[in-house]
Formats: C-alpha cells, structure tokens, sequence
C-alpha cells in the first residue's frame, strides 16, 4: 500500500495524532469532530480504519478508541445544553463559524418529535450526529440512557466507517463519496420529517381555541 498517497486527502493534524498515540489518537481526532461538527468524522473513520490495515494501530483498538471519542464529545454537548439552556446556546451556535443557530433549532425539532430514539438514530446521521446531545442535555434526559444510547449508536456508525477504511486500503477516500449521497437522503428526509410534524401541530384541530 501507498500510504503516503492515500493520506494526503486528509488534514494533517489527523494523521500527527495517529502517527504520534495511535487509536487514542483516532479517539481525540473524533472527540473534537463531535465538539466541532464541521470536522469530518467521513475522514477521520476510514483513515483509522485504513491505518490498522497497514499495522499502524489494531482494529478492535481502532472501534474502541474511536467510539470512546464519539461519546466523551457528545457528552461534551450534553454538557453544554444542560448548563446553558436552550437560548444561551443557541446564541453561542450562532457566531461558530460552520454552524448554523438553525441545524440546532432543526435537531430540536427532530428530538421533540423522537424523543430517546432520535438520540440513537441521530448518531447515524450527518449533522444531527453530534447536535442531537445538545437538546438531549437542554431537556435533561436520563444521563445513563443518554450514554447507552449515544455508545450504541456510536459504536454501530463508527464500526461501518472504519470497517469501510480497513477494507478499501488505499481507496479508504472513496468513502466520503458515500457519505455524501447519504447525507443528502437523509438530510433531506428529516426535513420533510420535521416540516409534516410541525404541520400536523399546527392543524391539529382546537389549536389557539378557548377551552370552556
């Protein structure tokens, strides 16, 4: 394998921290990508999975690692909504650079309307992946369910990535490919999700009327 060639699509801070720990290195890059949703989990999976290929890290360490990261960072968020509340983070959301105070209002949607399983099935989505702890936090949701939850889901997208990366070698890249199709469905799936929930409450018969 040419693994100079194949790493050089990914940022390279991402490889240092491989290169320097191994997988708690692939856990930190995933902790921060869950703190920062704009970093690319797309990349940092597969890369993981592409090094233990080539014998630079184990495997099984590389799900581990990595999965371990994806909760220390949703628990991060989990944090952050619980202590500020709903405005304050928003507000915060807001002036990050990358992400938009509406993905959170969205993710809120999304949370009111599935409640604990949006927490599971949100860590499989783009975006909602790591903004779902935010609602989560803000609504105050049983710590120990949020965190069986967040580790299933977890657990399941991160092993599918790195699997992904560990299998295609050289081409662990194409993966982004993938992911992007997938997001654009799924995106634009809980959309509509969301648009039919809101129009439903809305039209629900009695809304805004006198109660005798």
């Amino acid at each position: 394998m040419d693994v100079s060639s194949a790493e050089s699509s990914a940022p390279g801070w991402i490889n240092s921290l491989m290169d320097t720990l191994g997988a708690p290195g692939a856990g930190i890059a995933v902790a921060l990508e869950n703190l920062f949703p704009p970093l690319p989990s797309e990349v940092i999976l597969p890369l993981a999975g592409f090094a233990a290929a080539t014998g630079r890290m184990d495997l099984l360490d590389a799900v581990l690692w990595t999965t371990l990261g994806s909760v220390v960072g949703a628990l991060g968020l989990y944090g952050v909504g619980a202590l500020l509340g709903r405005d304050r983070t928003v507000a915060i959301a807001a002036r990050l650079p990358l992400v938009k105070a509406t993905d959170i209002e969205r993710t809120e949607a999304w949370f009111a309307r599935h409640g604990t399983k949006a927490v599971f099935f949100g860590r499989m989505i783009p975006v909602f992946r790591s903004l779902i702890s935010v609602p989560a936090g803000i609504e105050r949701m049983p710590l120990p369910v949020f965190l069986g939850l967040t580790t299933l889901g977890s657990g399941l997208w991160n092993t599918a990535f790195v699997l992904a990366g560990y299998a295609l070698g050289d081409n662990w890249s194409e993966v982004t490919g993938y992911v992007d199709a997938y997001a654009k469905v799924v995106l634009a799936s809980a959309l509509a999700a969301i648009v039919l929930f809101v129009t439903l409450r809305l039209l629900r018969p009695g809304r805004g009327a006198r109660r005798g």
